[in-house]
């Protein structure tokens, strides 16, 4: 009880978080969070613990360590130093998917082997370069050896590069990890919903598969289908990441399957715990951890859940375009701040 009210003390002090004026924010209560009193709250907390200690106001720096001496006690421990805040605008809730995809590829070039994954070169290192269709067609990267491996199917790297991070099966029997480097600066579109503006697909029909096997089908049409979404990743090798472990996430830590979600870190800071509702075929009621972010990830109602490595995980991440709502746990100085009350 004394390290409590010590943990208490400690955030009565902590600066409130500053948000846009022209967000709303509602403190709710805990009942009121379908599911919360069903969730695993010690997986959450352990989810929460792998990334707090990098937050470094002292108001979260006082959670993360209460929050260790209280795994035994987790739905608890946030019930006692946190309060649900939804924030909000006009928006609608839009919940998506995604995985750590694994590619086939190798250190050199031949064979099937002929589309690169490219690590970021000094042009692009201020974050503002050429469209992907001049790097894809004018070969400004060719022979500066920035390939750090040659993959097997030109959509794979396309995927890849919107996922953020990967493993890539080496042709040698070995394999490697790469991790996000950088973008040229580009805005992200949607070639999803191109195929939708050109009636190739009714909205609810648009999957990762769909669009995978209609570029294929179309040879040289297809492959200028990539060039329509502009936005393009370079990549950094991250090996050392252990393979039981989920990629880095923005945090530069190991995400974990349907426990980290990337958000708007504009509106909700990276490392705080965050309840979803997401309706849909596969409903999920669960507290999970801002961890990531993503270029198609904006505003306050508005999420990207990880499912995991591989293909099973990408199957299930792509049929995900669901509404619902999250809800944001702040510690209690920071949504009293903000709040406008029960």
């Amino acid at each position: 009880m004394r390290a409590l009210l010590l943990a208490l003390s400690c955030l009565a002090f902590a600066p409130a978080a500053s948000m846009g004026q022209e967000t709303r924010h509602e403190i709710v209560n805990f009942a009121s969070l379908e599911g919360w009193a069903e969730d695993d709250h010690r997986a959450a907390l352990d989810v929460f613990l792998s990334t707090c200690r990098d937050m470094r106001d002292p108001d979260w720096l006082t959670l993360c360590a209460l929050g260790a001496e209280q795994r035994d006690n987790a739905r608890q421990f946030f019930e006692l130093f946190f309060r649900p805040v939804l924030i909000g605008n006009d928006d609608t809730m839009l919940f998506t998917g995604y995985f750590e995809p694994e590619l086939n590829g190798s250190r050199y070039r031949g064979g099937k082997y002929q589309y690169p994954l490219y690590a970021l070169p000094e042009e692009a290192e201020d974050g503002s370069w050429l469209a992907r269709a001049q790097i894809e067609t004018e070969g400004l990267l060719d022979g500066r050896g920035l390939e750090i491996a040659w993959i097997d199917d030109p959509v794979d790297v396309f995927f890849l590069q919107i996922q953020g991070s990967g493993r890539v099966r080496l042709d040698d029997g070995t394999s490697l990890r790469v991790g996000y480097a950088g973008k040229n600066g580009h805005d992200y579109r949607s070639i999803g919903l191109e195929l939708v503006r050109r009636g190739e697909y009714d909205e609810h029909e648009v999957s990762a598969d769909n669009i995978r096997n209609w570029v294929k089908r179309n040879g040289e049409e297809g492959r200028a289908l990539l060039n329509h979404n502009p936005s393009y990743t370079f990549f950094r090798e991250v090996s050392q990441v252990p393979a039981e472990k989920g990629p880095l996430g923005a945090m530069n830590r190991s995400i974990t399957a349907l426990r980290s979600i990337a958000i708007d870190p504009t509106i909700i800071r990276l490392g705080t715990p965050v309840w979803i509702e997401k309706e849909g075929v596969e409903p999920m009621h669960r507290l999970m951890v801002a961890q990531d972010t993503g270029s198609a990830i904006k505003g306050a109602q508005r999420a990207d859940i990880f499912f995991g490595t591989g293909e099973d995980a990408g199957r299930r991440a792509g049929y995900v375009r669901d509404g619902g709502r999250i809800v944001t746990l702040m510690p209690i100085q920071r949504a009293y701040a903000l709040g406008t009350g029960f």
